[in-house]
């Protein structure tokens, strides 16, 4: 079993397809969800699933550095193995991703490597999306690299269609529902098997 731990920061739209998948792949251990925020209803979700709920507070840290320190000893308490961004919102440190290296899959609403250029904001490569008339979007999740930059080394995609009278707001709402929730718990179901290593940068999945 893979002991692995959820970070959250708000509504839990994206913890919810791992809860659903819980129960389903022997091989998730579901140590802990943690929330950077005290009033997230994903803490909610979290514990009408029966998965543990833990609260390290952003707001109780004088700056990131220190708040990632103590999200970091919160996981080696849990014995994480394998660490979930599900809609949160905190820069993580060099030092805790260097920890847990090819451990920290997160997912955004772009096909990467498109516009993945510097830091990538998903607003504005929703939007980006649109100006460009882009056809098919999508979801991607990855591994997350040393730096905190919102892309690295591919896991899972799944395509979305666009729409010409799409919305940034509608858009968002398609590339989570037929993309996020897809990707994301493949991902870690993937992983939980042990079906994933890195190698030059690449993911690659074994059968």
């Amino acid at each position: 079993m893979t002991k692995t731990a959820v970070l959250v920061s708000g509504g839990g739209a994206n913890l919810q397809p791992i809860l659903d998948l819980w129960p389903e792949l022997p091989e998730l251990d579901l140590v802990g969800v943690i929330s950077s925020t005290a009033e997230a209803f994903a803490l909610d979700r979290a514990k009408k699933a029966g998965a543990p709920t833990y609260l390290v507070e952003r707001a109780m840290f004088p700056n990131s550095g220190s708040f990632c320190n103590a999200l970091k000893n919160k996981l080696q308490d849990l014995d994480a193995e394998l660490v979930v961004c599900a809609g949160f919102t905190e820069k993580l440190s060099f030092s805790l991703l260097h920890f847990f290296r090819n451990r920290v899959i997160a997912v955004q609403p772009v096909l990467f490597p498109a516009f993945c250029t510097g830091t990538l904001d998903p607003l504005r490569a929703l939007r980006e999306t649109l100006d460009a008339g882009v056809r098919i979007a999508g979801a991607t999740a990855y591994f997350m690299t040393l730096e905190d930059n919102g892309y690295g080394p591919i896991i899972v995609q799944k395509a979305v269609r666009v729409l010409q009278s799409d919305s940034v707001g509608e858009l968002t709402e398609r590339i989570m529902r037929q993309g996020e929730w897809q990707v994301l718990p493949e991902a870690v179901r993937l992983y939980c098997q042990g079906k994933l290593r890195v190698a030059a940068g690449k993911v690659v999945i074994s059968d």
